[in-house]
């Protein structure tokens, strides 16, 4: 990895982390860190590129099958591959069949670009995030493996305690808000060589601790508003993905 290097292009493929949930702009898009990151390189390089494939609710085989071969044919500079975890958090999976996945997806892509940026992903902190702990940490080993086979870097952010912050996740309990992605943009840029702007893993301020029936009531709330509609999908083997297209399916100059 070149220190302070210049980057021409770069390809985002995954799931609705990197597609930006819920980082909300006013016109009811997404934006998060991969957008916010380009932007960022494409204020060093004239005629930067950007294509983002990545759609929510993608499961990590539809991820190789949709989005891994038309990454690769773009050529570009910097790939960043994040999936697996939709498939960690269901209920029933078999991680050897995620492992297989991933070492294709690597496997493919490693070779089309400058440089295969990984990462092991964000948790929020809580019941859910110590139930499925086991499966995530399975993963994240298969991640580093294949970084180090293949000479893709790796964004630690599992390991960064304030990413686990509540204060940092939306109130669906799955995504970043703006500031989380904002943070995780800036481990990217760190991780790629370049200059940093900020410590991305400060911790927040302390907060005051919510009482008892305010958090049974935000409880209430999501489960009602995302708890329960995520379990209908799961149960119905729909996915909020279905049907979704890519939010920047072209390597197209950054306007």
């Amino acid at each position: 990895m070149e220190m302070n290097a210049s980057y021409t292009s770069f390809v985002a493929v995954g799931d609705s982390f990197t597609e930006g949930m819920s980082d909300g702009l006013p016109d009811g898009s997404y934006r998060g860190w991969a957008d916010l990151l380009a932007a960022r390189l494409a204020a060093r390089e004239p005629g930067f590129r950007y294509a983002n494939l990545a759609v929510r609710g993608k499961l990590i085989g539809q991820i190789v099958e949709e989005q891994v071969g038309a990454a690769a044919a773009m050529r570009a500079d910097v790939v960043t591959l994040v999936g697996g975890l939709n498939d960690a958090l269901r209920p029933k999976v078999d991680m050897g069949r995620v492992r297989g996945h991933l070492e294709e997806a690597v496997e493919r892509l490693a070779p089309s670009c400058r440089q295969l940026v990984l990462m092991r992903s964000p948790g929020r902190n809580g019941p859910v995030m110590e139930r499925f702990r086991p499966r995530m940490e399975e993963l994240f080993t298969v991640v580093e493996e294949l970084a180090a086979r293949h000479g893709a870097l790796v964004v630690d952010l599992y390991g960064a305690p304030v990413l686990g912050d509540p204060r940092l996740w939306d109130v669906d309990r799955l995504h970043l808000t703006g500031e989380g992605h904002h943070r995780v943009a800036e481990a990217v840029w760190q991780t790629l060589g370049l200059p940093p702007a900020e410590d991305w893993r400060a911790e927040l301020p302390p907060g005051r601790p919510s009482g008892w029936a305010v958090r049974r009531t935000e409880d209430l709330r999501f489960a009602r508003r995302h708890l329960l509609p995520w379990i209908g999908r799961r149960l119905t083997g729909r996915s909020s993905g279905d049907g979704r297209p890519a939010k920047r399916p072209d390597l197209l100059p950054l306007s």
